[in-house]
């Protein structure tokens, strides 16, 4: 059968801050809101909106048991890594300038991991109007939103706290 996992990530590219977000599950429940209490959220530094989607999914299969895996994802980058892994390799991760391409080493993990599962990956629309979206796409809103909700909490703590320290407020 294996794990559905759901994963995504929002970032701050001005703080160069990120926070990932993932919930796997082996069997759907009832009630879709039961599953936002199984979400797992983590912060990132010294990331980019592509290194924090590779950053997401390795910790998140990181820690997921189970080795047959179906991701979903709003990262195109993601969905088609696979395709991509023969002339990635063939190139030694390199541009066709003979530049290394950004996030190599994550790339290289990403293939590695892929060794150990079998898994299926899904491109999932993100921020669909509600009036379109299906059970999938309204489990994926619960991580969008939790990645969302974490960077922002994350951006007004950090604020607050600067606003605090400055004399001239």
């Amino acid at each position: 059968m294996g794990v559905f996992l759901f994963t995504d990530g929002s970032v701050n590219p001005q703080q160069g801050v990120g926070f990932g977000a993932y919930i796997a599950f082996m069997k759907e429940p009832e009630n879709i809101g039961d599953l936002s209490e199984c979400i797992k959220i983590k912060k990132f530094e010294n990331t980019s909106s592509t290194k924090l989607e590779l950053q997401t999914i390795l910790w998140a299969l990181s820690e997921i048991p189970e080795r047959e895996v179906t991701s979903f994802t709003d990262s195109q980058n993601i969905v088609g890594l696979i395709s991509r892994k023969e002339r990635l390799v063939e190139n030694n991760y390199c541009s066709k300038s003979g530049r290394q391409i950004s996030n190599h080493e994550l790339y290289k993990e990403f293939f590695e991991c892929t060794l150990r599962f079998t898994l299926q990956f899904h491109h999932i629309k993100g921020h669909k109007p509600t009036k379109i979206k299906h059970r999938l796409d309204e489990i994926f809103t619960l991580v969008d939103r939790a990645s969302r909700n974490a960077l922002r909490s994350y951006s007004k703590n950090k604020f607050q706290s600067i606003a605090e320290n400055d004399p001239t407020h």
